[in-house]
């Protein structure tokens, strides 16, 4: 857990001035991502293909589930503050165990049961499970309540949220009956195969971060962004539910 040891000179520290222009940065990109995109939705191509087909369709709904993962905002933010500390892949294969769990059991059980929540809620609160992580990282739950949440815990509750955040979008393109449950079960398995990509890739990255001299210099930047990217999907997510 991160514990910011810079004094800085005035208000703004080095740490802080580097936090407000990544969160900055975030907030445009965002912005410009929400253009043209929401958490867990589908592009209209995609929609529409998945409004017409019926029958069984495994290749493409698992490359649909793949491709939702690796370009879900939300998700990648989430998985980079729960791997942001795992070192040995044994922990990793762990947390994102969990968080499969999870994600999976949610999709599955909201699409077959119909069970329908508003979907801003449920972003608004993927947008707090981001915030959560990024205060853990941060050492936050020590400092404030005197002991340490359960992690693993946190990650699969998190992670059924996740998942209904998903199944409340493909609710909306009434997916054919016909092979329903084959076609849920091959677009699970591709949203897997996107989590193992996108994590890979976080991996590396990460790998090489933590070599350089600047990764303890800018865990504590980090975090604090990311934080701040979570506090903005809450605020974006809420907003649409009352104007919506």
């Amino acid at each position: 857990m991160i514990h910011n040891r810079s004094c800085g000179s005035g208000i703004w520290s080095q740490p802080m001035r580097q936090a407000l222009i990544l969160t900055v940065i975030i907030v445009l990109a965002l912005l410009a991502f929400a253009s043209s995109a929401y958490a867990h939705a589908v592009t209209q191509g995609d929609k529409g293909y998945i409004m017409e087909i019926s029958g069984i369709k495994l290749i493409p709904f698992m490359y649909l589930g793949a491709k939702h993962m690796v370009t879900g905002y939300d998700h990648l933010l989430f998985l980079f503050g729960v791997v942001f500390f795992l070192y040995k892949m044994k922990h990793v294969a762990i947390y994102v165990s969990l968080f499969a769990i999870g994600h999976s059991t949610t999709m599955l059980a909201g699409v077959y049961f119909g069970w329908n929540v508003s979907s801003y809620l449920i972003d608004a609160i993927i947008g707090l499970s981001v915030v959560y992580k990024a205060l853990d990282n941060l050492g936050a739950y020590q400092r404030w309540l005197g002991f340490q949440p359960n992690t693993k815990a946190a990650t699969l509750i998190f992670g059924f949220f996740h998942g209904f955040g998903l199944a409340t979008k493909l609710l909306e393109y009434d997916i054919a009956p016909n092979g329903l449950i084959p076609n849920l079960l091959a677009f699970n398995v591709g949203v897997e195969i996107g989590q193992l990509i996108a994590l890979a890739m976080i991996l590396i990255g990460m790998g090489y971060w933590r070599k350089t001299t600047k990764f303890w210099k800018h865990a504590y930047t980090a975090n604090v962004a990311m934080m701040s990217a979570g506090f903005i999907l809450i605020g974006y997510q809420m907003t649409g539910y009352f104007l919506a």
